[in-house]
């Protein structure tokens, strides 16, 4: 092959990447309605007029930040647990946060630790491994796969393993944005049970990838809810109109698409 047939390969070749880089970038590129960050004055504002917020007292009360980045799965359930078993007496204690020498030096029997739910506690009764959670291989339809986080039927399954009842709601391509829509704003105005979602971030305008958090309200006016986010240290709590978290939700993760729980005591 001649030096002249060689450079105009190596050229093509290069072209041919880049249009591909390009095709990717743009596919990923979603227009979105702006969200609104809920400590800035219209942030606030909203969820004073909101009449669907009776979940958010509850939730931030309970709210914990998760401690790394597979975990805001497990950080929402156990927001959510805390949430309905609030004042239980039968509260789980994590002793997992307390090093040996931090015990040294306290009276006999005592325990320092205090009955809640935590991050690392919910995931020992579900079917996903703390190992598999954290990246080990699973097999999946018959493939050895790392399947880090929480799938939504996952996470579900982890919440029913608590004795919470739950509905699951992919959110299919042909699923009614009304129907969606009418489920979040009918829970945030009910006491004792909590919406779920589960989206995917760059297609809501923010960066990262698949995520989880609850939702704490319902503003009408603008059509957007209380996004309360497990990761404040990398988007914090938004507001989100409901059409831009539709479109989150409406993304293949592994088997299907992503959707939301609704989740309350048995």
């Amino acid at each position: 092959m001649s030096l002249l047939t060689r450079v105009a390969l190596a050229v093509a070749l290069a072209t041919t990447v880049v249009s591909q880089a390009l095709a990717r970038d743009e596919a990923t590129a979603v227009p979105v309605q702006a969200l609104v960050l809920f400590n800035s004055d219209e942030g606030l504002a909203r969820l004073a007029r909101s009449s669907a917020k009776v979940d958010f007292p509850a939730l931030a009360n309970q709210f914990e930040a998760q401690s790394n980045l597979a975990f805001c799965g497990p950080t929402t359930a156990a927001i959510v647990l805390n949430a309905v078993r609030n004042g239980s007496n039968d509260l789980p204690r994590d002793h997992s946060r307390l090093r040996p020498e931090d015990l040294q030096n306290l009276p006999g029997g005592f325990d320092l630790t205090v009955p809640r739910f935590t991050q690392d506690n919910v995931i020992g009764k579900g079917a996903k491994t703390r190992a598999q959670v954290l990246g080990e291989p699973v097999t999946i339809n018959g493939r050895l796969v790392r399947d880090p986080g929480y799938q939504l039927r996952q996470l579900d399954e982890l919440l029913r393993a608590h004795d919470l009842v739950t509905r699951l709601v992919v959110v299919e391509d042909k699923k009614p944005e009304e129907e969606i829509r009418a489920d979040f704003v009918e829970n945030l105005k009910r006491a004792g049970d909590y919406v779920i979602v589960n989206y995917r971030r760059e297609v809501v305008g923010q960066r990262g990838g698949a995520h989880i958090s609850p939702l704490g309200a319902y503003d009408t006016e603008t059509d957007s809810v209380l996004v309360m986010d497990v990761n404040p240290a990398s988007a914090g709590w938004v507001w989100m109109p409901v059409t831009t978290l539709i479109k989150g939700m409406r993304t293949f993760d592994t088997v299907e698409n992503r959707g939301y729980i609704l989740v309350r005591a048995r």
